[in-house]
């Protein structure tokens, strides 16, 4: 007689669970991975195209184009913008709450540097 094989019912619902609230996670946490990204992009091209005598208010209404045209909803005034040996800086730090289902919500903290 053989022994049978396989997976049994409720251990296949179980893995699907999982599966799936892991895929419901993903689809809502990679978004804010994303804009993450776009943000370090847009303010590493702030840097390198700002003219040396650029101003604050210069440098942040550069920063909000980028954001209207990628659709980023940090705010230009969040950003932390200085001079380092010379260099230009622009530091920021954000944090993005993610609800998950009733109370509960995941809370990410997001910050980058162009001086990385």
């Amino acid at each position: 007689m053989r022994n049978q094989r396989g997976i049994a019912l409720s251990g296949l619902i179980f893995w699907s669970m999982v599966l799936i609230l892991m895929a419901v996670l993903a689809m809502k946490v990679v978004p804010t991975v994303i804009e993450y990204f776009q943000i370090v992009k847009a303010t590493q091209a702030v840097v390198k195209n700002a003219p040396q005598d650029a101003t604050v208010s210069q440098l942040r209404d550069a920063f909000q184009k980028y954001a209207t045209v990628d659709n980023i909803e940090l705010p230009a005034r969040e950003l932390e913008i200085y001079k380092d040996r010379g260099q230009l800086v622009i530091d920021f730090a954000y944090e993005k709450r993610i609800p998950l289902f009733g109370n509960v919500s995941l809370l990410i903290d997001y910050q980058g540097s162009t001086a990385d």
